[in-house]
């Protein structure tokens, strides 16, 4: 009767549990949802338009968009840099980071406690006749615990960590973007450099002449000192600034070199050779930078770490609530004592614990939580506007650098006149040596300027296609890091399959 009557209860318990899991069973914390960017659907102006130009603009896709200059050394040193750039390794290495800790994630959808144990004793008793006993005693236990998700703690858990991983992967995808144009960047900066230097040679060949006929005349008494030390101090003005260039160009030569993981200097690909910067005349946009905007990849890294760190209120919250867990034993014992049986055992059922009592811990903690998410969006919003200025400021600069183009080229070739005239009318008689000094300086400060915009304008073209998050693809998993890193990696450690699988499908902006 009463073996009857505990089943009775145990069915009882078991059909209770069973209601409250159906009541109880819910996900705690706020559902993610995109921060709305409120100014960002009036966020239009005539000057993305002033960008393309009036003529036929040059069709580029955005993902390879410096093939705009097409220019072969360019392209095979950004291939190159995609391939062996370190910065760019330790993102793909975080990615992996990041997998395997979403892998520790998803094992939390079973249970958590899968644990054996087992133990031998010897025991050795020795008694005051000089006699002795001994015996062994040997036992083996098998344990599994479940707490179930009843509040969604786990699955907030999950979202999180997925929500992370994704955020690695948009990180991933700006350091190409951010490398990709610093190494356009400094091989524009290296040619326009080399240009500087050879103007520098060349107002210093014109000017040497100019002091040596001024050192004859001088020497001839047909001169005065004065043009002979103007026309010295302004030779040796711009052989002083040589050096200064040529340490310029080093310096960037060894920036390449490490975007490539080179030993300073070690550029086989460029040559010292001059030649002019590319000239783009307009620029295609095949959508409305506010589009392209939202899909910045680390825009798209700000919006998951909102959407990690919602999650993580769910998981602060499902603290307030009881734990249910299923666990069960089995086990089994011994002896090496005569006539002693061994003995099998087994234990199932639930489990409830419940912190009643924890002085505003928990409470304190989902504040903290929902503090962090603010700080979350605030850094969205923050990273929004600061893409946005970057567009704007480089889609002004390319307007107004190409504005500039036609002006300073009239003046450049003005002052080249200017110069001839002045050398003429000296020759003659006519004007005196100061004109040619100034005609020199005006030149040389021309042709300075006009270099100086042309490479202004080709840096604010690079500008504003990284402002508009080009120059990314989506990379294998086997390409993330060399294969000479994989293999060590898998030496060390059993990966599985996480180094070979796809990558999920990004979430859609």
């Amino acid at each position: 009767m009463q073996s009857v009557l505990s089943v009775k209860v145990a069915k009882q318990c078991l059909c209770s549990l069973a209601i409250f899991a159906l009541t109880a069973c819910t996900v705690l914390g706020p559902d993610f949802e995109e921060p709305e960017v409120e100014w960002l659907p009036e966020w239009e102006s005539e000057l993305f338009q002033q960008v393309a130009g009036d003529e036929e603009p040059s069709q580029v896709d955005l993902t390879f968009w410096w093939r705009l200059f097409d220019d072969p050394v360019l392209n095979r040193l950004i291939e190159l840099a995609r391939k062996e750039n370190p910065s760019l390794q330790i993102a793909g290495l975080r990615v992996l980071e990041s997998r395997a800790a979403l892998g520790i994630a998803n094992s939390t959808r079973y249970p958590q406690l899968q644990q054996a144990t087992g133990a031998i004793s010897y025991v050795n008793t020795q008694q005051s006749d000089g006699s002795d006993q001994s015996m062994g005693s040997y036992q083996a236990d098998l344990n599994v615990g479940w707490e179930l998700d009843f509040w969604g703690r786990y699955q907030r858990s999950i979202e999180s960590a997925d929500a992370l991983f994704f955020s690695s992967l948009f990180n991933q995808h700006n350091a190409q973007v951010l490398l990709s144009a610093q190494v356009a960047e400094l091989y524009y900066a290296y040619r326009t450099t080399l240009l500087r230097i050879d103007i520098a040679n060349k107002n210093a060949r014109i000017q040497k002449r100019s002091f040596e006929i001024t050192e004859r005349l001088y020497k001839g008494g047909q001169n005065s000192e004065l043009d002979l030390q103007q026309a010295r101090t302004q030779y040796m003005s711009t052989l002083s600034s040589i050096p200064g260039l040529e340490i310029a160009l080093a310096q960037l030569r060894n920036a390449l070199s490490i975007l490539l993981a080179r030993a300073p200097g070690n550029l086989p690909e460029l040559d010292d050779k001059v030649h002019p910067l590319p000239v783009v005349k307009s620029i295609a946009l095949d959508e409305i930078p506010a589009q392209l905007l939202m899909r910045r990849p680390d825009i798209r890294a700000a919006a998951s770490q909102v959407a990690a760190q919602s999650a993580q209120i769910g998981v602060a919250e499902a603290d307030l609530y009881p734990s249910v867990s299923l666990f069960g034993t089995l086990g089994w014992s011994g002896s090496s004592v005569s006539d002693s049986p061994d003995t099998l055992s087994l234990g199932v059922g639930p489990a409830v614990s419940w912190n009643l009592f924890d002085h505003g811990r928990i409470k304190n903690n989902i504040r903290i939580q929902d503090a962090r998410l603010e700080q979350a969006i605030a850094n969205f919003q923050n990273t929004v506007l600061l893409a946005a200025r970057e567009i704007d400021d480089a889609a002004i600069t390319v307007i107004k650098t190409r504005e500039q183009k036609y002006p300073q080229g009239e003046s450049r070739m003005a002052a080249d006149r200017s110069l001839e005239l002045a050398n003429t009318r000296y020759r003659e008689g006519y004007e005196g040596f100061q004109r040619v000094i100034d005609a020199q300086r005006a030149a040389a400060a021309q042709a300075e300027r006009e270099l100086i915009n042309d490479s202004n304008h080709v840096s604010a073209i690079i500008s504003f296609y990284r402002a508009l998050g080009g120059g990314w693809i989506d990379t294998p998993v086997e390409q993330l890091v060399p294969e000479k890193t994989r293999e060590a990696m898998q030496s060390r450690s059993d990966w599985g399959d996480l180094l070979e699988s796809p990558l999920p499908p990004e979430p859609t902006p």
